[in-house]
């Protein structure tokens, strides 16, 4: 039997001598055929025990990684929950009858006449353009205009020529700009928290009180069109005869909305309609959609934005003179049609507020003209709320903190000051009264609010004064001015107290992260061979401390540290069950040692995590990561190409030398893919889309899948050659079943430009359905036949009989000999392994725009040539391969067209294979195309081990996990430094826009690959040894 780099070789024996008597034969070969027979049952009976012993292992694997998945879980959650803010929400509800002051010459307390303040409208139709920003309204007269310049006019021109009717105003929204936190601002009048961002999926419905329950609790009959988020924040508010909701995520959709809203809201407010409603609330979505897919400077935005204007023009019309417009944009987008962050084309929204009554002013005549920027006399959105409560004689929320627009009160023709202090004395005596019984709640000393409440006593006397049979013009002007200050600064108050962190759970949080850094160190670097033997003691105990501390922890915990019973039993879970791993480990010294690097590769793997774990205290560094991950990425190929040189074999040198070369020159490539965040400009330039103010792809662009389907097959098959293993079930999927899947990826994008820039003249439905037929096939290649296929296939092999020449001093007679040559041998683990990652890399690069499909392309190969590396330079059981696997992954996430910010989240990647949002497949897609990157990395992992490896290997499920251990620890320590900084940062004027949005994604980032090398990795290294084991038997 004879062993080459490619095959295993078996020559038959040649011609036996003279056969023996007949009957001596058939005694002979009974007696074979039963020793035979016997030796069959025996090896069958041994395979089978060493697969139960393999499966058993295996299970116990995965058990492990899950147990630290959980316990990084914990630490995570531990930390959120004292760092990402939240407030205390009053129960209480403010009443028509109980006006927090009373005015002179209005004591209605009703709702005919107006409950605190005589009524100035009956009716209002409120109208949110989503995404509306302030410079879309506004003439813009310099040359160099954009697609979304000068097209939504009637706002300013109507303000300029009726001043009296109209006023156009900068309308700030806070952060985060997402939808439903904005909706949540704009009906309470009060500040959102960060937390709450996470739920802009699926909002809940607000308790506290807002415009809309006062409004119903005024007997109005409100109608809803548009966006379904008011459905699922204020259910069962609406008049359900005349509501129409439509599905608010769908950014692929820019029409279906908008049409839906129009037809409606026109017939609503004619005259034979009137009667049936007091509000109406209209709220469009092609502008944010067209954002969304195209960015701000797109023909799709000029035409959603004329659209806009011409149904803006037909309501202005159909009013009556009692009713009250008022248009306004939720939140702005940046540069690409994007939002979720504080920037401030993200935060600049508009407002404009029309009536046929003339009852509008200035307090200055200048202010007649609409500001020219947003940085000029801007408003917050929190003032809509008073405002508006004001204008239709209702109450105001008793949690709001907003102030009264000037502009809707200070009256036409002289500023009417009485009126103005009126308004701005009620709103401030009702913040007053919250603040008083939010301090009450959560047991404050009213001495917090001192500043203030200073402001409060004098704004108190000059009222007084005003009001009084002394009282004048100047007096009256200068208590309006008093009780403005009052609510600056009680607004600033608050913002300062719900920016306070629970620190002790912020330290038990941090505390447990790194004690779980510790097991991984322990278990995947600090363990020799043996983990077969350590891993059900390690387990053992675990689960005997957990329980344990779930008993003991869970009653006494909660009494002695102040925490609820489930945190409780949270802590004392993780607490037992390090516990109990550091006891197994004392346990089981013959199986550790103290985990020092011994080799270059070992101290450059610590230096790469090190380094970068200490880089996030800089804001620098976080803003340029993808920059320096590059660095780090190239300083691997050149240090590969030194080790290769000092190789020993020339193949070795010739194959490491190459192949770092390709790394190097790919990493290079790949990051000609980029996009920019705004704190990079101008030194950053966008790639990733046809332009930095465009969310779509350049024309040549699209070259790039239909690139990817010609050659990237062909290149993993010449890496298969090399060893011979282009054989089997190989050769089916990568050069067919991949391509075509490939080609279909390219098909997808090619129709979906075509539908978006109007090439084809065909039903954009029709379109839209083709799309995600073609995109649901090219998935069900990846996931469905592709699982199939990697589960049942045999390994990628293949045998030839061929004769093989006979030997000189072989004495038997001339018999032609044959030889048995198994194609692949060589390499039979990893090549069938890789078969699960191509199946990953064809669903991922679908979900990606055509650059970044191209980035995980690139990936792909880079994988490979890292093998090669990894192989040549033999550090299969070094750190560096799993780590470089962590930072081939982080550096894509950013080519693949992301940043660590909360508005380059692509939600359009829900739609790709569906028209609707369906869960859990629509977050799971988003997820996908967000995290596409590391995940693929991470199912590449075992391949450290796997590659060029023989079936025959002993312990080679041991050093798997040890691999997917290693990769898991990288994260682990990137996610412990961001968790580290962001709370050692937390007063940081930079916090919510850069470390905060960075340890969310080092947080979900770990967890995801947590999961996914424990079940989708290990399992896949689980279906692998079996069919290899099939056909090689076990060892």
């Amino acid at each position: 039997m004879a062993f080459n780099a490619f095959n295993k070789s078996e020559s038959e024996p040649g011609p036996q001598p003279e056969p023996e008597p007949e009957h001596k034969q058939i005694v002979a070969q009974h007696a074979s055929a039963s020793s035979r027979e016997a030796q069959d049952i025996e090896v069958e009976e041994t395979n089978k025990q060493k697969e139960l012993r393999f499966k058993a292992n295996h299970a116990l694997f995965v058990c492990l990684l899950l147990w630290i998945c959980c316990l990084q879980g914990i630490g995570i959650y531990f930390f959120t929950k004292g760092f990402l803010l939240t407030r205390l929400v009053l129960e209480q509800k403010s009443g028509c009858a109980f006006p927090p002051l009373a005015l002179q010459h209005h004591n209605s307390g009703s709702y005919s006449e107006g409950c605190w303040h005589p009524k100035t409208f009956n009716k209002a139709v409120v109208i949110i353009i989503d995404a509306l920003r302030y410079d879309f309204t506004v003439p813009y007269y310099d040359d160099d205009a954009q697609h979304f310049h000068n097209v939504l006019t009637v706002l300013y021109e109507t303000t300029i020529q009726n001043p009296h009717d109209a006023f156009l105003l900068p309308f700030i929204a806070d952060p985060p700009t997402t939808t439903l936190q904005r909706l949540k601002g704009l009906t309470t009048g009060t500040l959102p928290t960060f937390v709450d961002a996470g739920s802009n999926f699926a909002g809940t419905a607000i308790e506290e009180d807002n415009l809309v329950t006062q409004l119903r609790d005024a007997g109005k009959t409100m109608v809803h069109l548009g966006d379904d988020t008011w459905q699922a924040l204020f259910p069962g508010y609406f008049d359900a005869n005349l509501t129409h909701a439509y599905d608010s995520l769908n950014v692929w959709d820019l029409h279906t909305v908008d049409n839906g809203v129009t037809e409606h809201i026109l017939p609503l407010l004619s005259a034979s309609e009137n009667h049936k409603w007091d509000v109406v609330i209209g709220h469009y979505l092609g502008v944010d959609h067209a954002g969304h897919q195209y960015g701000p400077n797109h023909p799709a935005m000029t035409s959603k934005l004329k659209q806009m204007d011409n149904v803006l023009r037909e309501i202005i019309i159909s009013l009556d003179q009692d009713t009250l417009l008022v248009v306004m944009g939720d939140h702005g987008m940046d540069s690409k049609g994007d939002h979720g962050g504080e920037s401030d084309d993200e935060v600049e929204a508009a407002l404009w507020m029309y009536s046929k009554k003339g009852i509008f002013g200035r307090e200055q005549d200048s202010f007649i003209e609409p500001p020219r920027t947003a940085k000029e006399r801007p408003v917050a959105q929190i003032d809509l709320v008073p405002s508006l409560s004001l204008l239709l004689g209702l109450p105001i929320p008793f949690n709001n903190l907003g102030a009264p627009i000037s502009e809707a009160f200070v009256g036409p023709g002289r500023p009417d000051w009485q009126n103005l202090a009126a308004v701005n004395a009620l709103t401030a005596a009702q913040i007053q009264r919250y603040q008083h019984d939010y301090s009450i709640a959560r047991n404050q000393d009213e001495s917090l609010f001192s500043v203030p409440l200073a402001f409060w006593r004098n704004a108190s006397i000059v009222w007084s004064e005003a009001i009084g049979p002394t009282g004048d013009a100047d007096k009256v002007k200068a208590s309006f001015i008093a009780f403005s200050e009052y609510q600056k600064q009680t607004l600033h108050v608050f913002k300062s107290l719900w920016a306070i962190f629970d620190i002790s759970s912020m330290l038990l949080g941090i505390g447990i992260l790194a004690f779980t850094i510790s097991t991984l160190v322990f278990y995947a670097r600090s363990t020799t061979r043996g983990r077969a033997q350590s891993t059900p003691v390690y387990l053992q105990k675990i689960g005997s401390f957990s329980v344990i501390g779930l008993i003991a922890g869970g009653a006494l915990l909660p009494k002695s540290l102040d925490i609820i019973v489930f945190d409780g039993c949270l802590l004392a879970f993780a607490a037992g069950g390090i516990v109990g791993f550091f006891f197994a480990a004392a346990q089981l010294p013959q199986y550790n040692f103290i985990p020092i690097p011994n080799s270059v590769w070992g101290w450059l793997s610590f230096v790469f995590t090190l380094s970068q774990a200490v880089g996030f205290a800089s804001n620098s560094y976080t803003i340029w990561e993808d920059e320096i991950s590059l660095f780090f990425l190239s300083t691997f190929a050149a240090v590969g190409i030194t080790s290769s040189i000092r190789q020993a074999l020339f193949t070795d040198r010739v194959l490491g030398i190459t192949q770092s070369v390709i790394f190097g020159l790919l990493t290079r490539v790949s990051s000609l893919s980029r996009l920019c965040r705004e704190e990079q400009m101008p030194k950053c330039r966008s790639t990733y889309h046809a332009s930095s103010t465009s969310s779509t792809s350049a024309p040549w662009q699209l070259l790039i899948p239909f690139a990817l389907a010609l050659f990237l097959p062909s290149f993993i098959k010449s890496y298969y050659q090399w060893t011979r293993s282009y054989e089997g079930s190989a050769v089916f999927w990568i050069g067919f079943a991949f391509r075509m899947g490939l080609l279909g990826s390219a098909v997808f994008w090619t129709i979906d430009a075509a539908e978006s820039s109007g090439w084809i003249n065909v039903d954009t439905g029709i379109l839209k359905t083709l799309k995600t037929t073609l995109a649901q096939l090219v998935l069900a290649v990846a996931f469905a036949a592709g699982t199939t296929t990697f589960v049942w296939a045999k390994p990628c092999i293949s045998i030839e009989v061929s004769s093989a020449s006979k030997t000189r001093s072989d004495p038997r007679p001339s018999t032609k000999a044959k030889a048995l040559t198994v194609l692949g041998y060589a390499n039979v683990h990893g090549a069938r392994y890789f078969l699960l990652v191509v199946n990953w890399a064809l669903a991922i690069m679908l979900l990606q725009k055509p650059m970044g499909s191209g980035a995980v392309g690139l990936l792909t190969l880079q994988i490979l040539a890292l093998l090669e590396i990894i192989d040549t330079n033999h550090l299969s059981s070094s750190a560096i391969g799993p780590i470089m696997l962590g930072l081939l992954g982080n550096f894509h996430f950013f080519k693949t067209g992301h940043q660590a910010t909360l508005s380059s989240i692509q939600w359009e990647s829900a739609f790709i294979p569906l028209k609707t949002i369906i869960y859990p497949w629509s977050p799971l897609l988003i997820v996908l195309n967000t995290f596409g990157a590391q995940i693929l990395t991470t199912v590449a992992v075992p391949l450290v081990v796997l590659w060029k490896q023989s079936p025959k290997k002993r312990g080679l499920l041991e050093d798997v996990t040890k691999a997917i251990a290693t990769n898991g620890l990288y994260y682990a320590a990137i996610n412990l430094a961001t968790t580290m900084w962001a709370g050692w940062l937390r007063r940081h004027l930079m916090l919510y826009r850069i470390f905060c949005p960075r340890f969310m994604v080092g947080a979900v980032v770990l967890v995801i690959v947590d999961v996914v090398g424990a079940l989708v990795a290990l399992g896949g290294v689980r279906w692998n040894f079996l069919s290899v084991a099939e056909v090689f038997g076990w060892e």
